[in-house]
């Protein structure tokens, strides 16, 4: 009796746009696996149409992924390959799989990416900002304080920052830019890879006031990019100085927020700097 090898999990990245974008790897092996997991599956038939593919497809989204584990292992214990895609780009980017993949790596099985379109990727590499260093933040938070918490615990790195923003959600995320980075450069870039691709830079007001004069400037998805905060230029003997004093006003009760305003108005520098760095010390005990 020979013993049946388990099968492949494939995490096939997919066209954020342009179908062109479909490595010629990425068709074969839709085309070759025994089912596909879609985040969509009515989304991404339609891809699978195009390429002319019929395979069996069962949804893996962020409600179900779970449950969807056993059966999927099941699949592959079977020998059956299976596809993993999203409705765009590469899939746990921003998108469902986290779960899956992890529990699979976890059973033993054999997990293969297969490289291809990421928005975030894509947008740096046109943006014009640095890109030896930067932190992929995701979606900022929906609700303005959770919003503007994020936004001051980003403020202080001095890489380039990357977020992720809906149509809906553009100008209330320029309007806290505007309120907590306003002497940033930003680059907005939406609709990639289709027709209507758009790259607009600038300051967070000027965006702001770009979208609302062209309301047309505000539609499809965004990948914002914020260039990161100077470096603070300090001697040691300054830095640990200003530490010491912070502590100091950590270990007297003295609130975060009023710590900062003192510190900015005896040391010099932004406040949100300094709310950020005390941020930092008081989370560091």
């Amino acid at each position: 009796m020979t013993h049946q090898h388990p099968g492949i999990l494939y995490v096939v990245a997919t066209p954020i746009g342009n179908l062109e974008d479909l490595s010629p790897r990425a068709a074969r092996v839709l085309a070759e696996v025994s089912r596909i997991a879609a985040e969509d599956t009515r989304h991404s038939g339609r891809l699978l149409a195009h390429l002319g593919i019929n395979k069996p497809m069962l949804s893996l989204h962020e409600h179900n992924e779970a449950r969807r584990v056993d059966t999927l292992d099941s699949y592959l214990m079977a020998g059956e390959n299976v596809a993993l895609i999203s409705d765009a780009g590469t899939p746990l980017i921003c998108d469902p799989g986290f779960v899956l993949v992890r529990e699979l790596r976890l059973r033993g099985r054999q997990v293969v990416p297969l490289p291809g379109p990421c928005a975030l990727v894509s947008a740096l590499s046109a943006a014009g900002l640095p890109t030896d260093k930067f932190t992929f933040g995701g979606f900022l938070p929906s609700k303005p304080s959770a919003r503007r918490q994020a936004l001051e615990k980003w403020q202080c790195r001095e890489e380039t920052l990357v977020f992720y923003e809906s149509p809906h959600r553009i100008e209330h995320t320029l309007e806290s830019l505007c309120e907590q980075m306003p002497e940033r450069a930003v680059v907005l870039a939406r609709e990639l890879t289709k027709t209507y691709e758009t790259f607009l830079q600038g300051s967070p007001s000027s965006l702001l006031d770009q979208l609302r004069q062209d309301p047309n400037q505000g539609r499809g998805e965004f990948v914002v990019m914020i260039a990161g905060a100077p470096p603070v230029v300090q001697s040691d003997e300054q830095s640990i100085a200003a530490d010491e004093l912070l502590k100091a006003m950590l270990a007297e009760g003295v609130g975060v927020k009023q710590g900062a305003a003192v510190a900015a108005k005896m040391l010099g520098g932004r406040k949100q700097e300094w709310y950020a760095r005390l941020q930092a010390l008081k989370g560091g005990h």
